[in-house]
């Protein structure tokens, strides 16, 4: 069977409400324990982000759900020639949706003036969104459908809020006069944010600026690594990963159970080392040389990562000299899933692209360490 080209023929973003930078954070989330934290300054001085956007009020009441931030992204794909009706499958991938059930992608769909379709969902972290542009590829590709919309989502601030840790500083404050949320769950509160991409794809180049997607791998360390970042459980010293349901209800506020937490030695011991390991193995199932690549965007969570990583793609001969690198990390913050197709829609917007030129997206996630890579060429 004959496959499909397939192209990227619309790229676009929400990001909700107005800008909210360094000192302004706190007015949203809150102060846990009524304090400012000690810990903000020391985590945004390492991670770069000046400024990011959260679907909330000050004072930390919703204006958004994830949902409808989809929803929103996914508006202004929708035009005279490819109209709701078009859309054949939507593929959806997010780390924090509104619901355990329905399916996120099930939500979007409810909310979008399109017919009966084909929808995925994909959970996880920030390669998820890669791993729905896949299966997008792969159903054009195959003749499956025609078309599809790709997205990726975070609804992140919601879980970071002040009133969720509460409970376990008023438990610590019965043993300790100072107490201070560790490290590992307050680290991300200062990393996350909201906000929404999405991709339409086609068999045909059709669009101002089609991008055609020539592959896309991605590929999982976790029988190497255990469990980095997580939410809805307790990791002990073992490494073992105790999920919300073997606790008993009154422990998940107590113990803050679901807040987004990042063993932070493990991140800086396995984050590079496995994604230049990904990196080579993607040259040589490619048989791909990284000198042909005009723009690398690479998801990077904290811009503490840039340099490690550039240093290991040159030490392992994939060298990808610094001008070619294009990232929006500063402006837009760390949004996972969303992220690399917010760099995407910005590249494509802002510069003059030339046909024949090629894009190299690169995402690691450290939840348990996937990572996946695409290579898209401008048309």
């Amino acid at each position: 069977m004959s496959s499909q080209n397939v192209y990227v023929t619309g790229i676009s973003h929400y990001l909700p409400n107005r800008p909210v930078e360094n000192d302004a954070m706190e007015d949203y989330l809150g102060l846990i324990g009524g304090k400012s934290s000690r810990t903000k300054a020391i985590v945004l001085r390492n991670n770069g982000i000046t400024q990011r956007y959260y679907a909330l009020e000050k004072g930390g009441q919703p204006t958004h759900t994830n949902a409808s931030m989809t929803a929103a992204a996914i508006q202004p794909l929708i035009d005279d020639r490819f109209r709701a009706q078009d859309l054949q499958l939507l593929a959806c991938g997010t780390a924090s949706p509104d619901q355990l059930v329905p399916s996120h992608a099930a939500m979007v769909h409810g909310l979008l003036p399109a017919p009966n379709l084909e929808i995925a969902s994909f959970a996880g972290s920030c390669a998820a969104s890669m791993q729905a542009l896949k299966l997008a590829q792969m159903s054009i590709a195959t003749g499956s459908t025609a078309n599809a919309v790709c997205t990726g989502s975070e609804m992140l601030s919601h879980w970071m809020l002040a009133k969720h840790f509460q409970p376990e500083i008023d438990r610590e404050r019965q043993l300790n006069a100072n107490p201070m949320l560790s490290f590992d769950k307050e680290f991300l509160r200062w990393m996350l944010s909201d906000g929404a991409g999405a991709l339409r794809l086609e068999n045909q180049p059709r669009g101002a600026k089609p991008l055609k997607l020539e592959w896309i791998d991605v590929r999982s360390y976790a029988n190497e690594a255990e469990t980095c970042m997580y939410v809805g459980a307790e990791k002990s010293k073992d490494g073992e990963l105790r999920g919300w349901s073997r606790f008993e209800p009154e422990e998940w506020l107590a113990r803050s159970i679901f807040s987004v937490k990042q063993d932070t030695r493990l991140l800086s011991e396995r984050m590079i080392k496995h994604g230049i390991q990904f990196a080579l193995d993607v040259a040589r199932r490619r048989d791909f040389d990284v000198a042909t690549i005009d723009h690398f965007l690479p998801h990077l969570s904290s811009e503490l990562f840039r340099e490690p990583m550039y240093q290991g793609l040159r030490d392992a001969g994939l060298h990808i000299p610094r001008d070619k690198w294009f990232t929006n990390l500063a402006q837009v913050g760390n949004v996972a899933t969303a992220s690399f197709i917010l760099m995407l829609e910005e590249l494509v917007r802002t510069r003059d692209l030339k046909s024949g030129q090629r894009i190299m997206v690169f995402v690691p996630e450290s939840a348990r360490f996937s990572y996946a890579a695409a290579l898209l060429t401008v048309c």
